[in-house]
């Protein structure tokens, strides 16, 4: 794995990404997490998974200077492959934890919210949420529905409209973090809670993760790549492409 470190320990798997300092979302990673996460499942001696970052970065979202490179049909195979990650991190059958080690905005939070549970770095900086519209990419449906799922309808309505970024107070008191701790207890926290899973029923375990997301997963298009088809199509729009340009180029900027 070029992008992900993984890390065995007694019965769960650790998956940390691990593409350069911020883990920005490229195909080749989106790639690599689902082949991880598919092959996660199948392994019997594999009883949870937690996903992780690196210190400061859960992961910055999409790195859509790379994407912005992309020609359409790449950009159409990457929306496929990404909403189709997505729809198999929401449908992961064992407890699957995010340990959130600093900011976790947009596809950062495409990953997270699949999660059960959310530990989070508590840092004045650190933010987290779906901002899709502040940044002119189409959120897909799927993802309306889970970030309701935690939050509530009108929450979820009125976040997603603004593409609200939440601090990690704000995303405990919204329901979409369990918890804020030191960037350095984060990891212990959901190895933790791991560890108390495991000590339950493997069966009635994940019989019950699968009860109390049957109504999720009923909203979760069967057609999962197809659901970010709005997302490919609207990337070429005109007016669209030059603000994504030109936000391209103030953070590339400030990077120098």
């Amino acid at each position: 794995m070029k992008n992900l470190i993984l890390t065995k320990k007694k019965g769960f798997t650790l998956v940390q990404m691990n593409r350069g300092k911020v883990n920005a979302i490229n195909h080749e990673m989106v790639n690599e997490l689902r082949k991880t996460f598919a092959d996660l499942e199948k392994d019997p001696e594999v009883k949870g998974v937690i996903l992780t970052g690196q210190p400061h970065y859960f992961s910055a979202g999409l790195d859509l200077i790379a994407l912005m490179e992309y020609d359409k049909s790449q950009i159409s195979d990457f929306f496929d492959d990404f909403g189709s990650l997505y729809a198999e991190l929401v449908r992961f059958k064992k407890p699957f934890i995010s340990a959130i080690t600093g900011h976790a905005p947009a596809g950062g939070s495409v990953l997270a919210v699949t999660s059960d549970n959310r530990y989070m770095a508590d840092g004045d900086n650190y933010v987290i949420g779906l901002n899709e519209v502040a940044v002119n990419i189409q959120i897909s449906q799927n993802l309306t529905e889970i970030y309701a799922f935690w939050m509530g309808d009108g929450l979820a309505s009125r976040y997603l409209l603004e593409g609200k970024l939440l601090s990690g107070k704000e995303a405990v008191a919204a329901g979409l973090v369990d918890e804020l701790l030191p960037l350095e207890h984060v990891l212990d926290r959901a190895e933790q809670r791991m560890k108390k899973y495991l000590e339950a029923d493997e069966e009635i375990l994940l019989n019950t993760k699968q009860k109390v997301r049957k109504h999720l997963l009923a909203k979760v298009d069967a057609k999962a790549g197809s659901a970010l088809k709005e997302a490919a199509r609207l990337w070429w729009k005109p007016a669209i492409r030059a603000k994504m340009e030109a936000y391209v180029a103030s953070f590339s900027g400030k990077k120098k």
